[in-house]
């Protein structure tokens, strides 16, 4: 049983800690100190949800009904892209940084694009429905030992990189690094959306 949760730990890590969307937004919220808790919070709460789900045996539903990937795929592509546009107006512009550097964003605001960099990311369903979901299932009734070491991944890796973030702060401190930050972000973002798009 060890043995399983182990394997559910380092799987769930593996897809977790990568260069995405979720993480560039987890991370810019911890830099900036703004909302990091409940972004954090959203983060987890989506991937108990999701993660539940495919362990559950939604992975199987999702494999028969392949349509609904394409649908989220253009969805989340045209929003990753924009929300590149966006990192990229920071990095080029700096008056649009200057603004942005006195201003705060929402809670609600926060909240939302929390759930929207999670929810239209396709490769969100792929890997917390579909990969962990079969993965878990090839261990039959123990399934749930390899659930619960997915969500450990999870609930070490959130906290860590938002709540970790406050060690750079002083780097952050110049505008300069926001901007190699957001040009860093805009990339990522706009190259995911595109893939998304292509494929």
């Amino acid at each position: 049983m060890l043995s399983i949760f182990v394997t559910g730990l380092l799987t769930g890590l593996a897809l977790i800690v990568a260069v995405g969307a979720q993480n560039a937004f987890v991370l810019r919220q911890g830099i900036r100190g703004e909302h990091v808790v409940a972004v954090i919070a959203v983060c987890l709460v989506s991937d108990v949800v999701a993660i539940t789900a495919g362990v559950a045996g939604l992975g199987v539903v999702m494999e028969r009904w392949p349509a609904v990937l394409p649908i989220a795929q253009i969805g989340g592509g045209i929003y990753l892209i924009a929300f590149g546009i966006q990192s990229a107006m920071r990095a080029w512009r700096p008056s649009a940084l200057a603004a942005e550097t006195g201003t705060t964003m929402s809670l609600r605001r926060a909240m939302l694009l929390a759930l929207a960099l999670t929810w239209l990311n396709p490769h969100f369903y792929l890997d917390a429905l579909l990969m962990l979901g079969t993965v878990a299932n090839s261990f039959g009734d123990q399934r749930w030992w390899f659930w619960a070491g997915s969500l450990v991944a999870s609930s070490i890796w959130f906290p860590t990189l938002g709540l970790g973030a406050r060690a750079l702060r002083g780097i952050f401190a110049r505008p300069s690094a926001w901007r190699v930050l957001d040009s860093g972000i805009a990339v990522v973002m706009g190259g995911l959306g595109v893939g998304l798009l292509v494929h």
